[in-house]
């Protein structure tokens, strides 16, 4: 016998009976676990565990309990002999739920780098199949996008949801087909960006010259700012005017201050980490008030929703835009009506032809879709990109130049001059490449079998593509963790497999993909280039950046970026549009 197999007999032996109890009970599971096809037998011995143990009512409990457990999971050994590696030290009941720390990103990770960047994991009730490499993902996204189109039924779905009825949380079907070709069509396509590009150029033009207002008539001396409220008002006031058609208004400022508190609030709750999402006996005594801060959220952001809807509803009339327009029109005046339709407009006019396919629900869906998912990602990666210029000088000197010699000291930069701008677009790259503002992708359920990197997923596990991870592989990305906007301009030089790994995921992949990357990238990339062009920047107190990381369904700094910035000579009123 080996000393390890002595010794743990002997301490075995040594314990007190009801110590002992457990500890062959956990013995006994963890074999199960461990050697599925030897299951039955253990299952046996279990059983005359149990009977030699009547004495101790916590034994009878467990036992009972954990054999119930092992039972269904023996129904499944031959599935398993083919699925992807597992951590062996699940509990029971918990699965692998005791692994998982916070921020959830880093902890997944810790686990791929430990068993492999394609895993499965027991959370709680739910099979899990955690993906952390380029390779693996593009095939869950592609191959079997069709296979992984569902959503799961989280509990921030039921409540934030409508019901799984929005365009996040429905699963793939002819109503979540028809939400999307909505939002594709008449916000998120071409011509309709473009159309709106006048509002971003106007929205990002007022917060540059109310920061130029703020650094002083001199601008002589550097100003503190904390720039992540300022950033979340042009982000929120640009959806709100493509969504409600909310211009320049006095009450706009207390919309703003509303829904920040909405939106934060929202995000804090949602995602893949509710710990009810996984044990639903938990949802019966509302463990942690969960459900019950669900509710009450709900209950303030729809009646602000409500509000925001029947405040256009009734401009809606007044203005006569209605969807059955007059015949005599002539075809140049509706195109032109047609292009500043707001989403809210568009939404009334098929609620008018088909009021119960499209219930003030569904419409108040899709406003709350474009508000969340268009306003905190936005801002919080030009502050992530800031705060990385910050912590390095001369890649802030770089995009200052570039944007001297492409765009000039007379103007503010403007949409067309993105293309122009490869630096400052490798700057943005790198930012969402590092700092990915969704670092868990939204999570998908598979509805039907498949194989993922030779291994079978069955259907209803749940996919977890861990974009944090795959944004930091070094067989991709040499020295993942430095901030190097350089290495973007260098994709010529690699294959074109390993070009198309390294694009990052930050907006998602696939038929659920994000339908709104190329209006954040635009706004983005015209935000961040007034900054960088009309101010001189500094870090505050002369301390360095943090860049920690917070917690949440987005990743943002845990302490807001506070820096100090002076405007430049030649920004003065003239400047603006």
């Amino acid at each position: 016998m080996s000393p390890k197999k002595h010794d743990s007999r002997a301490q075995l032996i040594g314990c007190a009976p009801g110590s002992r109890d457990k500890h062959l009970v956990f013995t006994l599971y963890n074999f199960i676990i461990n050697h599925p096809e030897r299951s039955k037998l253990a299952i046996h011995l279990l059983l005359l565990l149990v009977i030699s143990i009547m004495g101790t009512i916590f034994s009878i409990f467990l036992a009972s309990i954990l054999l119930f457990h092992l039972i269904l999971s023996a129904g499944g050994c031959r599935r398993r002999r083919n699925s992807p590696p597992s951590p062996a030290n699940a509990l029971p009941f918990l699965g692998h739920l005791h692994l998982l720390k916070k921020p959830l990103h880093r902890s997944l990770a810790a686990l791929s780098a430990a068993h492999g960047p394609v895993i499965s994991l027991r959370l709680g009730s739910r099979p899990v199949l955690l993906v952390s490499s380029a390779a693996a993902a593009v095939e869950c996204f592609t191959k079997n996008d069709a296979a992984f189109a569902n959503r799961p039924r989280f509990l921030a779905g039921k409540h934030l949801g409508y019901n799984y009825t929005t365009l996040l949380w429905a699963s793939n079907g002819p109503h979540w087909r028809d939400l999307r070709r909505i939002v594709s069509a008449e916000i998120f396509s071409s011509s309709r960006i473009n159309s709106f590009a006048g509002f971003r150029l106007q929205e990002v033009a007022a917060m540059t010259k109310a920061l130029a207002d703020d650094s002083g008539a001199d601008g002589d001396h550097h100003k503190p700012v904390e720039l992540r409220p300022r950033l979340f008002n042009l982000t929120l006031n640009v959806i709100m005017r493509m969504a409600a058609g909310k211009s320049e208004s006095p009450d706009r400022l207390m919309w703003s201050r509303r829904y920040h508190e909405i939106v934060k609030e929202s995000f804090a709750v949602s995602g893949a980490s509710n710990i009810v999402d996984y044990l639903p006996v938990l949802r019966w005594i509302d463990y942690q008030g969960m459900e019950k801060k669900l509710v009450k959220l709900q209950e303030k952001r729809d009646a602000f929703l409500q509000e925001l809807l029947d405040e256009r509803r009734k401009e809606w009339v007044a203005e006569g835009c209605r969807e059955h327009e007059e015949e005599e029109e002539e075809e140049e005046e509706e195109a032109a009506a047609n292009r500043w339709k707001c989403l809210i407009d568009v939404m009334l006019s098929l609620q008018q032809r088909d009021p119960t396919k499209y219930p003030d629900d569904v419409i108040k869906g899709l406003i709350v879709i474009m508000l969340s998912a268009g306003t905190e990602t936005s801002a919080l990666t030009v502050e992530w990109a800031m705060a990385l210029l910050l912590s390095n000088p001369s890649s802030l000197a770089r995009a200052q130049a570039e944007l001297y010699r492409r765009v000039g000291h007379g103007r503010l930069v403007r949409e067309s001059d993105l293309p122009n701008l490869p630096y400052l677009n490798s700057i943005i790259r790198e930012t969402l490449r590092l700092h990915p503002v969704t670092p868990i992708m939204p999570a998908h359920e598979s509805g039907e079998d498949c194989v993922v990197s030779g291994f079978l997923v069955p259907k209803g596990t749940l996919l977890l593509a861990n974009a944090w991870a795959i944004h930091r592989d070094p067989a991709l990305w040499p020295e993942p963790e430095a901030f190097s906007p350089e290495r973007w301009e260098l994709e010529g030089e690699l294959g074109s497999r390993k070009v198309a790994m390294r694009k990052t995921m930050a907006f998602g992949m696939g038929r659920r993909g994000c339908p709104g990357e190329g209006m954040a990238l635009r706004l983005v990339g015209l935000a961040l280039g007034a900054l960088v062009q009309c101010f001189e920047w500094d870090v505050h107190g002369g301390k360095d950046i943090d860049l920690t990381e917070g917690t949440g369904l987005s990743m943002p700094m845990v302490a807001p970026l506070r820096t100090s910035f002076r405007r430049r000579p030649f920004v003065t009123d003239a400047f603006f549009p």
